[in-house]
């Protein structure tokens, strides 16, 4: 018997490779289907607003019953005032796994393309019915509506029905609406939990929710001020490999090596690459696609070796910034001191990224033996598998609280946000980053920043109490001092008397708010 008799080899399309290995995507089960279908539809509507300077609306409703005899279908509909998505490209942006308009090298919350087409196709298997998207661009006369499904087998679109309609004001974004299998009495919290992260790291969205029990929960914009949006860059020349290389050589338009490397790259100048083709040892001259295989390692090598380049530049980043940070924790875990730090662009494999750090103390945080860890990847919240994330690490393992006056159990949160054009996620589920040296340095110099204005804060804080206990152990005596006083010399009214002695207090101890003695004795009683 031959080997082509005892194996069949065939090849898998994306769609069915995913509809076979849906747990890796993060579908395992009904409720975290659920969480993560409406997670990947907001993260689309948001990437739709924010990163193209448009302060976000975004309305959110799951329904139940909504097909009969079947209680565990929900329909989910997400609706936001985005840029919309040209009608051409709806299809494939709705069904077509590994179709996306965010493979540049630019920040946005997804990276992969599969996320929005995971939800669908999880839908499509649970529930048999299509995805209805409805989209009108910016300046449109007309809004388009599709129904969609994948063709596993081809990962291409099937389009049920599309129509178009006349606008009749000015209204432009996406509406997506799927049923889906879930299980919501399982899956309400880590729900909430997501929307109330994501209300912390966008303080500048309205956000509208309404559960399937018609409960409104509605997250009111607290600023305006929005982080700069990304711009797509050219590869940093460290973070090229041979076959992005190729590619590169591929659908370039240059005819010589040398305007090959200043127009493909970053942080190449004249003189750059001129240093380069002299120790490739080639023709300045010579055409890019005329390069043979060693040639190409050779350019290559070189690259990835050559110390001399400028760091990538974070212009395809967009970090929130220390302010928005600030108002985002106060806004929804009122608590009593925030602080907040952005740190400077790091470099992870070619890649620019940038840690920011937030923290809250007091005020409305229970007291906990581990800080609140508010996790977030290019503002992607992060809910689950918190102890293999490199922050859990840093803010549990590598910080000694005590060291900056925190007495466990503690009302403290800390925010931890990374964002680069490569985050090292642990899973295609995106839910923990890996414990790389250089993203788990800048957390941990980040919670080091922030913990010192924390004990600041509270060493001060502790100073002042300290100071307002004396003081009202020398106030609560004024009047029997002043009365004893009052009664030795005749001309000394008791009243002026013991306001002369307070004044001198007050005086003394700056620190004290108290308006009269009679305050003093009252809180004391």
């Amino acid at each position: 018997m031959s080997v082509q008799q005892l194996e069949r080899f065939r090849s898998l399309s994306p769609a069915e490779f995913f509809y076979r290995n849906k747990e890796i995507a993060g579908f395992s089960n009904p409720a975290r289907a659920l969480y993560q279908s409406i997670r990947e539809l907001v993260e689309n509507a948001l990437d739709a607003t924010d990163s193209y300077g448009i302060l976000p609306v975004i309305k959110v409703s799951i329904d139940s019953g909504v097909i009969p005899d079947k209680p565990e279908v929900y329909l989910i509909s997400v609706e936001d005032n985005g840029i919309g998505i040209p009608p051409d490209n709806i299809p494939q942006a709705f069904a077509q796994l590994l179709y996306s308009s965010k493979y540049v090298l630019r920040q946005t919350r997804g990276m992969f393309g599969i996320g929005v087409k995971m939800a669908v196709l999880y839908s499509q298997i649970t529930t048999g019915k299509p995805v209805e998207v409805l989209s009108s661009t910016i300046n449109s006369s007309r809004i388009y509506m599709f129904r969609l499904s994948i063709d596993i087998k081809s990962n291409k679109p099937v389009i049920h029905h599309k129509a178009s309609f006349k606008k009749s004001n000015d209204w432009h974004g996406t509406i997506v609406k799927l049923f889906i299998e879930g299980d919501w009495n399982r899956a309400k919290s880590k729900v909430y939990e997501y929307f109330k992260r994501t209300a912390i790291i966008a303080p500048y969205a309205t956000i509208i929710l309404k559960d399937p029990t018609d409960n409104v929960v509605y997250f009111k914009r607290s600023t305006t001020l929005m982080p700069r949006p990304p711009k797509e860059v050219k590869p940093h020349p460290h973070g090229v490999d041979i076959e992005l290389l190729k590619m590169l050589i591929s659908n370039t338009t240059t005819t010589t090596l040398k305007e090959f490397l200043m127009e493909e790259f970053q942080g190449i100048g004249e003189v750059t690459s001129k240093t380069i083709i002299e120790l490739l040892k080639l023709d300045p001259n010579k055409d890019p696609k005329g390069l043979s295989n060693d040639e190409i390692e050779l350019l290559a090598k070189v690259l990835k070796e050559f110390n001399n380049f400028k760091p990538p530049r974070p212009d395809s980043l967009s970090y929130l910034g220390e302010e928005i940070i600030k108002i985002g924790l106060e806004s929804i875990l009122k608590p009593e001191f925030v602080a907040a730090n952005t740190r400077k662009p790091g470099v992870y494999e070619g890649h620019a990224f940038i840690v920011e750090v937030g923290l809250a103390y007091g005020g409305n945080i229970p007291p906990s033996e581990e800080p609140l860890l508010l996790r977030f990847a290019n503002k992607i919240p992060l809910l689950y598998d918190e102890r293999s994330d490199v922050s859990w690490k840093v803010v549990n393992q590598n910080i000694d609280w005590s060291l900056y006056e925190v007495e466990k159990p503690a009302p403290l949160a800390v925010l931890v946000h990374i964002c680069s054009t490569k985050i090292p996620y642990k899973g295609v589920g995106k839910e923990s980053i890996a414990d790389v040296p250089e993203i788990e340095n800048e957390i941990e110099k980040g919670v080091r920043e922030v913990a010192r204005e924390l004990k600041s804060y509270i060493v001060r804080k502790r100073k002042e109490r300290e100071e307002v206990e004396k003081a009202v152990g020398i106030i609560k005596y004024i009047p029997d001092i002043a009365k004893s006083l009052s009664s030795i010399v005749n001309d000394v009214q008791y009243n002026s008397l013991s306001n002369e002695l307070f004044k001198l207090v007050l005086k003394k101890f700056k620190n004290v708010k108290f308006k009269s003695v009679d305050d003093v004795v009252v809180s004391v009683e």
